[in-house]
């Protein structure tokens, strides 16, 4: 007969920083707390249908324990983000069911927690999500884990940046990451100084942001400019380049779409170059504040299970950590940037463009 609890834990969809830290989290707290057995599960949904699981306790990395863990990035488990998982749910049930898992932790943003909602319905596990994304797109939680880390590290990029478009008078158009959410790229434009930021979610002109620029130029004697555009951003109003230009067409992402319209609109009169950082924004040593969620949220998954609940996933709201109905989770993501939202009327204030809320007009 069994006499512990046995936990499984997985990470699911593209990597983050922040993801092992919830993993050392899960193991310390449900190990030394409740003396429950944690089983890490390869390459998510992947390893429930190869059956396949890893011991995972306080010292299996060395003598000081999982420490090691709270500032490595990645993921130890590994994980993937493509396949089609529902295509085979019923042998992964059989596989959770063949490990012998009395409940399971998974970690994924609004996609994986979809897919993984579906499964611990089907298959009646308990189950509690920890939601991470550096697009910071999943409903009713005010922080996920990546992506603050994320931010820092495209503030960084446009740190260094600026310097070298000072220094040759160019514009520098930078593309970042978010799909459907322009969350990354707002935060990251405001908090690093762009002069321009198209997100998805707010309409724009080349109109519009070449004015900007000029006004720049030619009101401030500012010679260079930083553009943010998120990968997802909508093709211009006014797009003014050949239709196979358009971002539909383009096989070099929303930074180069961006550039050459802006170029064209400028008559060639604006240096421009491309920077799209890409996989880099995934990459790196947890911050501080990742760390910290992080470890909050592997508790807090923990309890949730030890107190009987299912189908949640841990939230930060209002300065603490509650659990919200998965199910209520999923109905409400991504959660987009509404145009109301109070970071829109801080980048206007500060003199950035962020779309047709000015200067399309000019």
């Amino acid at each position: 007969m069994k006499t512990q609890k046995r936990l499984g834990i997985l990470t699911s969809g593209g990597d983050c920083p922040g993801l092992n830290a919830a993993i050392r989290a899960v193991v310390s707290h449900a190990s030394i707390t409740y003396d429950w057995q944690v089983f890490g599960i390869p390459y998510a949904t992947k390893g429930l249908l190869e059956q396949k699981a890893i011991p995972l306790t306080v010292h299996c990395m060395d003598l000081r324990g999982m420490n090691p863990l709270l500032n490595m990035g990645g993921t130890i488990l590994g994980s993937i983000n493509k396949g089609d998982t529902l295509a085979h749910i019923d042998d992964i049930i059989a596989g959770y069911n063949a490990l012998e898992l009395d409940a399971l932790i998974g970690i994924g943003g609004d996609g994986s927690l979809t897919i993984l909602d579906v499964l611990q319905k089907k298959g009646n596990w308990q189950f509690i999500a920890i939601p991470k994304t550096i697009d910071n797109d999943v409903a009713f939680t005010e922080k996920v884990i990546g992506f603050d880390t994320a931010l820092n590290t495209v503030v960084d990029a446009l740190n260094r940046l600026t310097f070298t478009a000072a220094s040759h008078d160019r514009v520098m158009i930078v593309e970042v990451m978010g799909r459907s959410a322009g969350h990354l790229a707002l935060q990251s434009g405001i908090a690093g100084g762009a002069d321009c930021i198209l997100i998805p979610e707010i309409p724009y002109s080349i109109k519009g942001a070449c004015s900007h620029l000029r006004e720049l130029r030619d009101c401030w004697g500012r010679r260079f400019g930083i553009v943010v555009v998120a990968e997802g951003a909508e093709v211009a109003e006014d797009s003014c380049c050949p239709t196979e230009l358009t971002k539909e067409k383009s096989s070099q992402g929303m930074g180069k779409y961006i550039a050459d319209e802006v170029r064209n609109c400028s008559h060639n009169q604006l240096d421009i170059r491309v920077s799209v950082l890409g996989h880099i924004q995934r990459g790196g040593i947890p911050s501080a504040g990742d760390r910290l969620l992080a470890s909050a949220f592997g508790k807090a998954a923990v309890d949730l299970l030890a107190q009987g609940e299912t189908g949640k996933m841990v939230a930060w709201q209002n300065g603490q950590v509650v659990g919200v109905p998965l199910q209520t989770i999923t109905d409400n993501s991504p959660s987009l940037v509404k145009p109301d939202n109070f970071l829109i009327g801080t980048a206007q204030s500060l003199g950035i463009y962020v779309g047709n809320t000015q200067h399309i007009s000019a």
